[in-house]
């Protein structure tokens, strides 16, 4: 994978992990040789460019001390400079050079201060540089925001893209969560291996069944010909089962053994066939409600979710329509033969100010339909709602006014939430139900201490 978050033989309290979490994202777009280890001398995170330095496509399979993967040596160094950062009472850089005439590549090294004070870990720059990177499709050029959540969004997605590891893709219906996932595997080494989408909330039990593992001849009626599963069919690429919440306990269980073997069985086989598959899975649904409920299992939930992502609704971020609804404008012109025509300020004041529960997909059926049927030189507001909703778009504050008091109640919940929590961000996170980095935005955001 582009870097590697090893789980550390030591704890990473709440602080710790924050600041590592920052730094992966900030490490994995630079061209410089970046590690972190622990005070075992154990790799907790090295990036891309300090793996491509030390001649590796990727991190070992196991936890290994920085002398082993940077010198390829199975014994310490006679002395190592970033020892002494553990003790250090304060912020200090270091360099290192071995007794025995091997340069390990220390450049720098400075303290990971964790929450008691002291250096949990150490951040390490290494000497030299990166043989250049191959040419790799750009996120951004799938997603159109400039907000700090798609900024976030798109970092994540860099991070696990070449992962093998499961991804669940959550948020709300139109967000954009099959983009999310055709944007991983383009962004993976199965780039050039199939993709292919499965809608599991469109076909019966029987029917997803047979689709995803295939069927033997005269399994059941109407099976007149063997016929492979579309697990088998993505072999060495990536799989989309879209709407994963709306499938049987069943399925379900039949699902959670192709993941945890890696192979699939035929209906009406007794023979299992190995995949090479990766799964990333989405629902618009709160899959922890449906596991309260005995609706989805909880084993599956953790297969399915070793890299969650949370997809950002529209309305949290706002400042992402003017683009969309420009490119929407600029696409659905060249689709429908129309003229190119601006948006009005008040026209494009009034998208930002609406609620949008559909989300991305809504606004974007929006604009279409406002390029088909307006027939003035620019769309107005008119022109993306009906008569009711114009009205109450061009009423000066209205929507600005809801929003406020919205944002004051959120602001006011996360504080008390925080207070409850004993200002454990993790707990909160969890409380509040969205992700640790997405309450670390709100807290800038809101100006909470």
């Amino acid at each position: 994978m582009a870097g590697s978050h090893i789980k550390p033989s030591f704890h990473l309290d709440s602080i710790l992990a924050a600041r590592l979490e920052a730094l992966q994202m900030l490490a994995e777009g630079s061209s410089d040789r970046i590690m972190v280890i622990g005070p075992d001398q154990t790799v907790i995170y090295a990036n891309q460019a300090a793996w491509a330095g030390a001649g590796q496509a990727g991190p070992p399979t196991r936890p290994a001390k920085c002398y082993e993967a940077f010198l390829h040596r199975s014994d310490p160094c006679a002395s190592c400079s970033a020892k002494e950062v553990f003790d250090a009472t304060e912020v200090r850089a270091v360099s290192c050079s071995t007794g025995d005439g091997n340069v390990c590549g220390m450049k720098q090294a400075y303290p990971l201060m964790a929450g008691d004070q002291r250096a949990g870990a150490v951040l390490v720059l290494l000497s030299g540089a990166a043989p250049a990177p191959s040419v790799r499709p750009d996120p951004a050029g799938q997603f159109i925001g400039q907000s700090a959540p798609m900024r976030q969004l798109l970092e994540m997605i860099s991070l696990v893209a070449d992962s093998q590891a499961t991804v669940l893709l959550q948020g709300e219906s139109g967000t954009g969560k099959e983009l999310a996932a055709r944007t991983i595997h383009q962004l993976s080494y199965r780039r050039d291996q199939p993709f292919i989408v499965v809608d599991c909330g469109s076909l019966p039990e029987t029917l997803l069944e047979s689709e995803l593992f295939g069927h033997v001849k005269g399994a059941f009626t109407g099976a007149v010909a063997t016929k492979k599963g579309l697990f088998e069919e993505a072999s060495g690429g990536t799989i989309f089962l879209d709407e994963i919440a709306d499938t049987s306990p069943q399925f379900q269980a039949k699902l959670l053994r192709v993941l945890q073997e890696g192979e699939i069985k035929p209906v009406g086989s007794t023979r299992s066939i190995k995949i090479d598959v990766r799964v990333i899975s989405a629902t618009n649904k709160d899959l922890a409600d449906l596991i309260k409920a005995k609706a989805f299992r909880e084993d599956l939930y953790y297969r399915l979710a070793v890299l969650p992502l949370l997809i950002p609704p529209l309305r949290e971020r706002r400042e992402d329509i003017p683009l969309l609804a420009g490119h929407f404008v600029s696409a659905a012109s060249r689709r429908h033969r129309r003229p190119a025509r601006d948006v009005t300020p008040d026209a494009m004041q009034a998208l930002c100010d609406a609620d949008w529960p559909g989300n991305v997909r809504e606004l974007q059926h929006a604009v279409e339909r406002a390029v088909v049927t307006a027939q003035g030189p620019k769309l107005t507001a008119k022109d993306f709602f009906t008569s009711a909703e114009a009205v109450r778009a061009e009423e000066p504050g209205l929507r600005s006014v809801a929003r406020t008091a919205s944002q004051r109640v959120e602001r006011a919940r996360i504080v008390q939430v925080l207070h409850d929590a004993n200002n454990n961000k993790m707990k909160a996170a969890r409380l509040l139900k969205i992700s640790r980095a997405g309450l670390y935005n709100k807290l800038r955001g809101y100006g909470i201490e």
